[in-house]
């Protein structure tokens, strides 16, 4: 089984990057290092190897940390999720052609008080 089962109890197929995101917020959550089958447990329907591998490759791209403890090993986040969704924001700008063309249209489509905050933010408050 790859995703768990849906509102029909029928097993459902994860979307891509649906799995890695599940095992990163199961890294957030917990408080501190922890072994692949801690982030099993908060993965529902994850095989152990699938989580496994997905560490690994989390590891791979520097998302994620991996240190021996006894026969096994720990794994914690690099960035706190706030750190990771900006590291992806500033990836979207890369690629994104136009930086002021981007920023023009993410600040645009911004709720009253985001642009509040932002506008603190940008001017030196950092109890935004």
């Amino acid at each position: 089984m790859t995703g768990g089962k849906d509102d029909r109890g029928e097993a459902r197929r994860r979307a891509r990057g649906e799995l890695a995101a599940e095992v990163l917020a199961a890294l957030w959550s917990a408080d501190g290092p922890v072994p692949a089958a801690v982030v099993q447990e908060q993965v529902p329907g994850a095989a152990y190897t699938t989580v496994l591998t997905i560490l690994t490759r989390l590891c791979d791209k520097g998302m994620v940390t991996r240190q021996r403890e006894g026969r096994s090993h720990v794994y914690a986040p690099v960035d706190d999720q706030a750190g990771h969704a900006a590291s992806g924001m500033h990836s979207l700008l890369d690629e994104g052609g136009d930086r002021a063309a981007v920023l023009a249209r993410f600040v645009s489509d911004l709720s009253a008080e985001d642009e509040q905050v932002l506008e603190q933010l940008l001017h030196g408050d950092p109890s935004a």
